[in-house]
């Protein structure tokens, strides 16, 4: 079986090509800048108006470039879809200025005829294809898997709010990391995000038939395939990203309770202190909750903590810990922790 899985962070988006036959550390690898960041150098560069197409992609550092530019005296119009990128409620959208219009406006509105038009998306498997092909290497695949971070959108509740109480709706057991993978048709319309990379690969790649994945989950699942790991049986694991911290308790091969937290908001004492209370299932929602975090939940204490898996780019947090841990690296590379992830979940949906 070959599969392509993609894992689209905040700095950077992995792929990793995966044949089963082959040994998955014989992989063809890309480590490429997040799709928010080649845009965002987009808008730095261009000297005229804006206009957005495409769907709904990680935003990142693009809401603020936009404003960069209109303090520059140019306009920035986002088609609908497009817009959502910046936020789900379109009206906020509006109030920092930006110009919503509806789809195919570049095309049936002259006003648009001059300005630059930028499409949003976060996956484009054809830019891949003409890669991996340009090295004569055979893109025949079985599978795609895509990670994506999604919060959820509910008019009723703020992001992070939503987001966890998905999370928690997602292991009302103990249940193994894999099954946050979802076929294409199981992806709820509240994840806006996930919906329009199945958009875009409908339009662009009809053929692929994607399977989605939050990263946090894709990372958790990719870190429990380390060797070393594979070893262990009570343990704890987290991906520290440039944005969020999730970490969650395992204890044979499924989740007893995680936490998500801002990793700008956490001090290496009080993810320590968060770690055990997690481990012996102690710890309340509110104690993250009320710092500005997503939130927490344990169902089950785990026996004892053997050790304490780390991946994510800004790991380096937990060695200023007392706790005792270990730098993940499955498929023997610390970058393609979620795209193992990814396909130990496919491998996981299709047994």
């Amino acid at each position: 079986m070959k599969i392509l899985a993609i894992d689209v962070g905040t700095g950077t988006e992995d792929i990793l090509l995966y044949d089963s036959e082959k040994e998955i550390e014989n992989s063809m690898k890309l480590v490429i800048p997040s799709p928010h960041l080649t845009i965002g150098q987009m808008i730095t560069e261009c000297e005229n108006d804006i206009y957005f197409d495409g769907v709904i992609m990680g935003g990142g550092k693009i809401k603020d470039r936009c404003l960069e530019h209109m303090e520059k005296g140019y306009n920035v119009v986002f088609e609908d879809l497009a817009a959502r990128t910046i936020r789900d409620n379109i009206e906020q959208v509006k109030s920092f200025g930006f110009g919503v219009v509806k789809e195919n406006s570049f095309k049936e509105d002259y006003e648009f005829s001059n300005y630059t038009k930028i499409s949003l998306k976060d996956v484009d498997v054809n830019h891949f294809i003409d890669i991996f092909s340009s090295f004569d290497l055979d893109l025949e695949l079985d599978e795609l898997i895509v990670a994506v971070q999604d919060h959820g959108y509910s008019e009723d509740m703020g992001d992070r709010d939503f987001r966890f109480e998905k999370i928690k709706e997602k292991l009302p057991e103990p249940l193994a990391p894999e099954v946050f993978a979802m076929e294409s048709e199981e992806v709820p319309q509240y994840f806006t995000r996930m919906q329009s990379v199945i958009k875009s690969l409908a339009k662009d790649n009809p053929k692929f038939k994607p399977v989605l994945m939050d990263t946090k989950f894709a990372s958790i699942a990719g870190v429990c395939y380390d060797k070393e790991v594979l070893k262990l049986n009570s343990f704890i694991v987290m991906d520290i990203g440039n944005g969020h911290t999730t970490v969650a308790s395992i204890e044979d091969g499924k989740i007893q309770g995680v936490f998500e937290h801002h990793t700008r908001d956490l001090t290496p004492q009080r993810l320590e202190e968060l770690v055990i209370a997690l481990a012996d299932a102690t710890i309340k929602h509110e104690d993250v909750h009320d710092e500005g975090g997503h939130g927490a939940f344990a169902l089950n204490p785990i026996s004892k903590i053997e050790k304490v898996i780390v991946a994510g780019p800004k790991r380096a947090l937990v060695e200023e810990t007392n706790l005792d841990y270990y730098h993940a690296a499955p498929g023997g590379d610390v970058m393609m922790t979620g795209t193992v992830g990814l396909v130990k979940s496919m491998e996981f949906l299709r047994k």
